[in-house]
């Protein structure tokens, strides 16, 4: 059996660390193509296959657009458009509603969400003007519909996240007819760079025991990364609209 991905062409969006690089390597042993966008290179030195690192900033629309060149000159074309990058507006002031900042807001929706729109109006473009074929996977998270306040209070973060869903099941409806899906990955809390507030505090840790059970406690990016191979394989070929949570059990318990 040939890999999952063999010779397809793929640009992943925030492939540098945590679940972007596990994916990112994932995707380069199942046979693809890869173009690796990242504010920097991160940890794509460590990893070997046909790719092309480009930096880019997803929250400059002239830099988005330069992605996309790079990626039809080294790829000549683009089958997937996995989009990982995303923030959380903590530090930014991000929080509570009552207490969340006109900063915080505008930071981590920009970030999260309007980067999303960017790159997926790109993608969609460039399927449409190829009159092929194409596959779209966003990144949200099962805060977007699972929320956890004791914990995890970050109404703008929580915010960006449903509207990528919102989005991404408009527009699978709007191009199902041209052959293009487009699906969402909703993470539970896994054990990333960005998570290692939550991941390194002895309360969270006791209280995912519980709440995602079938690890028991974080999810590791390989997680995720299985799971995005699938949604962006030929396997998934009948599939769009769909959410996936990847969240150990935590949608699903109390």
């Amino acid at each position: 059996m040939p890999p999952r991905l063999h010779d397809k062409r793929c640009l992943l969006i925030g492939g540098t660390s945590g679940i972007g690089l596990a994916s990112a390597r994932r995707f380069l042993e199942e046979g693809a193509r890869l173009v690796i966008a990242g504010l920097d290179r991160g940890g794509v030195d460590t990893l070997s296959g046909d790719f092309l690192f480009q930096p880019c900033d997803v929250r400059e629309p002239a830099q988005v657009a330069a992605l996309f060149d790079a990626t039809r000159q080294h790829l000549g074309s683009l089958d997937v458009l996995f989009h990982v990058a995303g923030i959380s507006g903590r530090k930014h002031g991000d929080g509570p509603l009552h207490e969340c900042t006109d900063e915080g807001w505008h930071m981590t929706i920009d970030a999260n969400l309007t980067s999303v729109f960017r790159t997926n109006r790109a993608a969609i473009g460039l399927f449409l003007a190829q009159a092929t074929p194409g596959t779209i996977l966003n990144m949200a998270s099962v805060l977007a519909f699972a929320p956890s306040p004791t914990h995890f209070d970050t109404v703008a973060y929580a915010a960006s996240k449903g509207g990528i869903i919102a989005l991404s099941r408009q527009a699978a409806a709007r191009y199902a007819k041209d052959r293009i899906r487009i699906n969402v990955l909703a993470p539970g809390l896994i054990d990333t760079p960005m998570a290692t507030r939550a991941v390194s505090d002895p309360t969270i840790r006791a209280y995912l025991e519980v709440k995602q059970p079938l690890g028991p406690g974080p999810g590791t990016p390989e997680d995720v990364a299985d799971a995005a191979v699938f949604l962006c394989s030929d396997e998934a070929r009948f599939v769009t609209g769909v959410v996936l949570p990847v969240d150990g059990g935590w949608s699903v318990t109390a």
